[in-house]
């Protein structure tokens, strides 16, 4: 116990060492309770790091400081999953994080039933590994279940115990698409409102979608199964409230691998990646193997002590990014990558943009067409800068498209004012 103490000791100094940009944060806006006094103090006493030394340390958890040689189901899990709205954004999402990826591989663990499409974090669409599929969803079922209640008014006489067994039955005889379930679970309560009755199904089942849906350069409509069915095991089922040993087990380890991803991170950040509440007891069970700081606004933030932090000048390579990437979703505060003045520009009403990264941070938006890669950047782009920008877009169209050829041009500065011209 003495060493372990001495090492934890000696790693808190280390980051206080190596903690860049610290300056005095600001106080908590309320009075800690008496439970959590402890933890304010501690937490008083963390170094800070500012948004710079946060957005390089996200970055080497993310990949994307440096790419990686890992493979891309090792990648899929130390990711806890790709954003996968779309077919494409997962592809193009390890193509900025991967050392010699091909859209092949990920294509063949999804064909060989090693990696699904499902939702999960914050009621979207994911990209997991067949073990996180069937580990994750059963963890993020209390956010599903609170999902249920917008729809409540069409679901009025719909006993959801009979209605997920119906559903279960039906997809695992053959899987069908939500239009398919909808009009088969209507037979049996005509009088409930179509759409609740499907969004019930996907909230009580473990749904996948089944290739080739999610396959590079295959298409394919939604077509629907069980995961369990899909995977040919079954999942892990989550007890009353969460209270078991396992599920404790399953919540802690999951929040070591948040940390792992996405760290260093605050308890709001954890819920707002996982879109759950109620995570602040898992990081107190965890604090003594966790180092702790603070952000230039007084929140303390945990991290694992060996996990990488470098130093805020590292350099950061452009990174081309789809939409709804996770490292733009993952945190309750997302300045480390989204400076405050470019909040709310990734998107206009329900429609995403690919982001564009320059040295870290987000910088513009871009799209692929007619055989063109057009960047918008938010600012102007020294020449060294656009220059780097050119060759990773030929590094990233050439990992996903080959030897075809493709222009890559820049676009108008993007400001404000002309983007809601353009897009509104």
């Amino acid at each position: 116990m003495e060493n372990t103490a001495n090492q934890n000791a000696a790693n808190q100094n280390a980051a206080k060492r190596n903690a860049a940009r610290t300056t005095p944060a600001a106080a908590p806006t309320t009075s800690p309770g008496p439970a959590s006094a402890t933890a304010s103090a501690t937490a008083a006493a963390a170094p800070v790091l500012g948004p710079r030394a946060l957005n390089r340390a996200t970055l080497a958890r993310q990949l994307l400081l440096t790419r990686s040689r890992m493979s891309a189901q090792d990648a899929l899990a130390h990711l806890l999953g790709l954003q996968a709205q779309n077919v494409k954004p997962p592809y193009y999402a390890l193509a900025a994080r991967l050392d010699g990826f091909a859209p092949e591989e990920l294509s063949r663990l999804m064909a060989d039933r090693e990696a699904v499409r499902i939702v999960t974090m914050r009621s979207t669409i994911h990209t997991h590994t067949a073990d996180d599929c069937l580990t994750l969803r059963p963890l993020v079922q209390p956010a599903r279940d609170r999902e249920l209640t917008y729809f409540r008014k069409g679901l009025v006489g719909v006993d959801l115990d009979r209605l997920a067994a119906l559903a279960r039955d039906l997809v695992e005889a053959e899987p069908r698409t939500m239009k398919q379930l909808r009009e088969a679970l209507l037979v049996e309560w005509p009088d409930a409102d179509p759409q609740s009755l499907s969004v019930a199904a996907r909230c009580r089942l473990p749904l996948v979608q089944v290739t080739p849906r999610g396959l590079w350069g295959r298409s394919g409509q939604v077509a629907l199964t069980t995961a369990e069915h899909w995977l040919g095991r079954p999942a892990k089922e989550p007890s009353p409230h969460g209270t078991s040993a396992d599920d404790t087990s399953a919540l802690d380890t999951t929040v070591l691998r948040y940390l792992a991803a996405f760290g260093p991170a605050s308890v709001k950040d954890m819920q707002t990646w996982a879109g759950l509440t109620r995570l602040r007891d898992a990081f107190e069970r965890l604090r003594p193997r966790l180092l702790t700081f603070r952000d230039e606004h007084g929140t303390e933030l945990f991290d694992l002590p060996d996990a990488p932090r470098p130093d805020p000048d590292t350099p950061a390579p452009p990174r081309f990014l789809p939409e709804f990437d996770n490292l733009l979703l993952s945190h309750a505060d997302r300045t480390r990558v989204v400076p405050a003045d470019l909040k709310g520009r990734t998107w206009t009403g329900n429609q995403a943009y690919c982001v564009l990264l320059v040295d870290g941070f987000l910088a513009g938006l871009w799209r692929l067409e007619d055989r063109t890669l057009t960047v918008e950047p938010f600012g102007e782009l020294t020449k060294g800068a656009r220059a780097a920008v050119v060759e990773e877009g030929e590094r990233m169209l050439a990992a996903l498209h080959g030897a075809a050829a493709y222009d890559i041009r820049f676009g108008p500065v993007v400001r404000e004012r002309e983007r809601e011209r353009k897009h509104g």
